[in-house]
């Protein structure tokens, strides 16, 4: 949204932090029967044909895939049960759809009845790439501020200010140095990381770095190198012992 309404550059509009949970789930659903309507879960979950009734996808049980996956019952069908879904149980489906959509490229149009395209041919990473930018587009008006991200994670949107620190490549040909690196990100970021999962993504960061010191040192000074490993060592992230700072804040929200 690029343009602020009236009531939002006053101020006077009542959801200048975001839209609460049940009305972002709305959005999400209609958004979602747009895209079915237009052919993009066709691959995976089937179509209605006037003539056929309907016809299968390569998923027969969307339930059954959905208690396989997320171990959760009572999430499908979407438009029967989205009202009462919790924040997690919306973010679950978020990525559980991610997984089966697929951009519709070829079929034949079935004229009979109004019934519509029967689409044959579709691609699965162009359907991926476009649903992300529809759900990162109902998600940036949802109060809690979070993104699905190009692996189909729902994570934690850093704060204004800090993305960079998220999309930076990191300066690094080691690939384990940079798997590592993008695992501990990951895992800080993720929608339903509790403060150990955070702490144990930081205590990874932290072995990166002591394993990096030695090419590293010549361009910290002391008081650098001090105040990093100062972060590590005495916040009861690394070596653990009874002058550590333990109580960090709780995860609730983008950091």
């Amino acid at each position: 949204m690029t343009h602020k309404y009236y009531s939002q550059r006053t101020g006077s509009n009542p959801n200048l932090e975001g839209l609460p949970l049940e009305d972002t789930i709305d959005l999400f659903s209609r958004i979602f029967d747009q895209l079915r309507s237009d052919g993009y879960f066709d691959e995976a979950f089937g179509y209605w044909c006037i003539d056929a009734d309907h016809i299968e996808g390569n998923v027969k049980d969307i339930e059954l895939e959905m208690l396989l996956g997320i171990r959760k019952k009572n999430l499908w069908p979407i438009s029967e049960y989205a009202s009462s879904y919790s924040e997690d149980d919306f973010l679950d489906v978020i990525e559980f759809l991610y997984h089966y959509v697929s951009k519709p490229i070829d079929g034949t149009m079935h004229s009979y009845g109004g019934c519509g395209m029967h689409w044959e041919t579709f691609n699965k990473e162009e359907g991926k790439k476009f649903y992300r930018e529809k759900i990162n587009s109902v998600l940036a008006h949802y109060k809690n501020k979070f993104e699905l991200s190009s692996k189909g994670e729902v994570l934690h949107q850093p704060e204004q200010g800090f993305e960079q620190i998220f999309t930076a490549d990191v300066p690094s040909k080691d690939t384990n140095v940079i798997g590592r690196i993008n695992a501990a990100t990951t895992n800080f970021r993720r929608h339903d990381s509790s403060i150990d999962d955070r702490r144990q993504a930081v205590r990874d960061l932290a072995d990166v770095l002591e394993y990096l010191k030695p090419q590293v040192q010549e361009l910290l000074t002391n008081k650098d190198e001090k105040d990093l490993f100062n972060i590590a060592n005495n916040f009861g992230i690394r070596h653990h012992n009874d002058k550590q700072k333990t109580d960090l804040p709780p995860a609730s929200g983008p950091v």
